[in-house]
């Protein structure tokens, strides 16, 4: 089996095409900077900006962007439809994520049809930016979920005469007959390898991102809206933590001997309460003269989530069994790996005190309002106040801040894997896999180069999307 080039045997029709794209778009740039903005007064003598040289610039860059999305779509459809090796690695490598390009063409033509029904998310579609943004997000989410169908080869597999073979090197036992970004140091696919690190990075970086709020907003809120004593405490408890450098705590929360004194369990035990806490408070805040429907739903609550909660904090298969494993294994539903526990519970220790200040700051503001004034008038209780008219008021800065979050987050899970900790060596997942390719960068740099250019797009992505909905919640 011959080995696979980059562009195939399209290379000779559309590598021209994509030169050409590349040049006109790095004159529009050129141009950007280099043309003036036309200035001209309205009827009244104001100094407004009109079209000039710099947006004619602008539209180049767009067309020339829009011409090399084209020329990749080619390959890509090319490669799905006819023969396999036709579009080389570009178009095989655009053809094994054909689930995601269904499912992201389906979330946009909803989105887009219904998108005045869906408030600020659908006001995402009204900014360029928040639309790229957040496209660049779920190609990684629908990757994460479609990735046994992504894969090409086994990601833990080690195959005979693949070590740090170039991209397109036929081998393997896999889906198809070649390891399309090449092998790594122990001859394992990186393209798959780099597919189903997306599935870990998916996995923790929201959810402990949200635990974070989770606590951030249990703790804030009160805080910011009682204030004394209680606001005093917490906020110097936060600032300690915040004193830190940050990677010296994560560093601290993940070597080996802090997780042999159980600390990180004991952390999760408590960190894990506060999404039980904080939707009792909510349903019993909003339906208090309802009880009823109160009491139902409160103890949903607390069947379900000290279900997942004991499940969570427990682990039977741990190699030293601690007192909190004392659920049978009949109730304990899943198995969390240490690592990832550890991991996750550390993001979560040190992204609540940031999201705690925030929340303080925003009620610190907010409850000086005239609605909530008005709601004091009514005699709602605190909780009511703080949970159904501070907070919805709050909710886009706070969005915005969780996207953000979720990009600094995924920095720091790159950053663990990078350093070893965390995460056991044969993990997947993009640090690690950088951390191992880094020691032949020079020689063979595409081991280390896939999970970096995966990295940088979804945090560049989490980032515009903060940006367009930042931009649409202003307007709101």
């Amino acid at each position: 089996m011959e080995p696979l080039t980059w562009t195939g045997g399209l290379g000779t029709f559309l590598v021209p095409l994509f030169y050409l794209f590349c040049a006109i778009g790095a004159l529009g740039v050129i141009a950007l900077f280099v043309l003036p903005l036309v200035i001209a007064e309205d009827t009244s003598g104001a100094a407004i900006l009109k079209r000039g040289p710099s947006d004619h610039a602008a539209s180049v860059i767009q067309w020339a962007f829009l011409g090399l999305v084209g020329v990749l779509v080619i390959y890509t459809v090319v490669a799905i439809f006819g023969p396999y090796g036709i579009g080389g690695i570009i178009g095989e490598v655009g053809a094994r994520f054909l689930p995601v390009w269904i499912a992201l063409i389906v979330t946009f033509a909803l989105s887009i049809t219904f998108k005045r029904k869906l408030g600020l998310y659908g006001k995402l579609f009204d900014s360029p930016i928040g639309m790229i943004g957040f496209g660049l997000v779920m190609f990684w989410v629908f990757t994460a979920i479609f990735a046994d169908l992504v894969m090409t080869h086994d990601p833990l597999s080690q195959v005979s005469g693949m070590k740090n073979k170039k991209p397109g090197h036929p081998g393997g036992e896999g889906l198809v007959g070649h390891y399309l970004l090449g092998g790594d140091a122990l001859a394992r696919d990186v393209f798959s390898r780099m597919v189903k690190g997306s599935q870990i990075v998916i996995t923790i970086a929201p959810l402990a991102t949200l635990f974070a709020f989770m606590v951030g907003i249990t703790l804030g809120l009160p805080a910011g809206y009682f204030g004394g004593f209680f606001d005093t405490l917490l906020s110097f408890l936060a600032n300690l933590i915040l004193a830190f450098p940050v990677i010296l705590l994560f560093y601290l929360l993940v070597t080996p001997e802090i997780v042999l004194t159980g600390l990180p369990t004991f952390m999760a035990m408590v960190l894990f309460l506060f999404p039980m806490i904080f939707l009792i408070i909510l349903f019993n805040s909003r339906y208090f003269i309802k009880p009823q429907k109160r009491n139902l739903l409160i103890a949903g609550v607390l069947i379900v989530g000290f279900a997942l909660y004991l499940s969570l904090i427990s682990d039977q298969t741990r190699p030293q069994p601690l007192w909190v494993d004392f659920v049978p294994a009949s109730l304990d539903l899943f198995n969390i790996p240490g690592g990832i526990l550890i991991v996750f519970v550390s993001v979560v220790f040190v992204n609540s005190p940031t999201v705690f200040r925030i929340v303080r700051g925003l009620v610190l503001d907010i409850q000086t309002r005239d609605y909530v004034a008005a709601a004091q008038t009514r005699g709602e209780g605190p909780w009511y106040i703080m949970l159904w008219e501070i907070l919805p008021n709050a909710r886009g800065p706070l969005i915005v801040d969780f996207c953000l979050r979720i990009g600094y987050t995924t920095i720091l899970l790159g950053t663990l894997g990078f350093f070893g900790l965390g995460l056991p060596p044969e993990s997947p997942d993009w640090g690690t896999t950088i951390n191992a390719g880094r020691r032949l960068l020079s020689a063979f740099p595409h081991p280390a180069i896939v999970p970096a250019v995966a990295l940088i797009t979804l945090v560049l992505g989490l980032n515009l999307l903060a940006d367009g909905l930042r931009e649409e919640s202003l307007k709101d």
